[in-house]
């Protein structure tokens, strides 16, 4: 059912105590429903990336929910502390305490506060960071994946209905991680969406909104050259969604009367939202 086997789950039970609530007195392990949904959120990290040890302390914790709409954001210097401290932690390189906190910001805040407020100023002070001294990628990485892995931990809504986004980077897009905020923050608006992920072809692309018909197709570029590889007049003239584009690659650019800019994430819940709500 978990796809791991018997000798993993043993070795997970002794290192990192992720075992059964029940044992018969023949030493039998017998696992409870919440102890398979532990083992889930382990399957899921490790497939992610994240250290075992990381991965088994964040499976025992309860995963973040969406947050009650309309939660205040941080109070600046509450905003201040966090993005110190996540800056902190990463020039560490210490996986852990950056899930820990970015997992405490999403479940307290939600997901709109902590990405404008936190998540990415951060990506950018470490970005300049990299270029000012030209060293430091590896710092970078593990802050973006370690963000990966907190956004990905928000729920995906349990309704059916409309297909309300298809998110998707433009050709040779690599930086989709903003994509993940989006969806994450469209999970806590309880609808539903799908990530095609980085470099998506443009034939790929066009396949998946045809097929999917989703009520808003996003594409994300974050340069003007990557952005002019999408076929935006044959989204426009062929696939009945409702097509926008994101990211600082579309500035300047021509584009079709029909396509939407939102430029926040804010402007890009509402646009979403508003198509499947009215």
């Amino acid at each position: 059912m978990l796809g791991v086997s018997p000798v993993t789950l043993r070795t997970w039970d002794q290192r990192y105590g992720l075992g059964p609530s029940v044992r018969t007195r023949g030493g039998h392990r017998r696992y409870q429903d919440e102890d398979v949904e532990v083992l889930r959120r382990m399957v899921a990290l490790t497939g992610q990336g994240v250290a075992p040890a990381a991965a088994a302390e964040l499976a025992q914790r309860e995963p973040a929910r969406p947050h009650p709409r309309g939660r205040a954001q941080l109070r600046e210097d509450e905003a201040e502390s966090a993005r110190r401290g996540f800056v902190t932690a990463a020039k560490r390189l210490d996986e852990p305490l950056m899930l820990d906190l970015a997992g405490k910001l999403l479940t307290g805040h939600g997901v709109v506060a902590a990405w404008d407020q936190v998540f990415a100023p951060c990506l950018v002070e470490l970005g300049h960071m990299v270029a000012e001294r030209g060293r430091g990628v590896e710092v970078e990485h593990l802050a973006s994946s370690s963000l990966l892995h907190a956004l990905r931990s928000v729920p995906p809504t349990g309704s059916s209905g409309v297909l309300a986004a298809l998110l998707s980077c433009a050709p040779e897009e690599q930086h989709g991680l903003a994509l993940e905020a989006l969806g994450a923050a469209l999970s806590e608006e309880d609808v539903r969406w799908r990530n095609l992920g980085a470099r998506v072809p443009a034939r790929a692309l066009c396949d998946a909104v045809l097929r999917l018909r989703p009520a808003v197709a996003l594409v994300w570029a974050h340069r003007a050259d990557i952005a002019e590889q999408v076929p935006l007049a044959e989204l426009v003239a062929g696939s009945g969604a409702e097509i926008a584009v994101a990211g600082p690659g579309w500035a300047g650019l021509a584009l079709p009367s029909s396509v939407r800019t939102p430029h926040t994430l804010t402007d890009a819940i509402r646009l979403v939202v508003s198509r499947v709500r009215g």
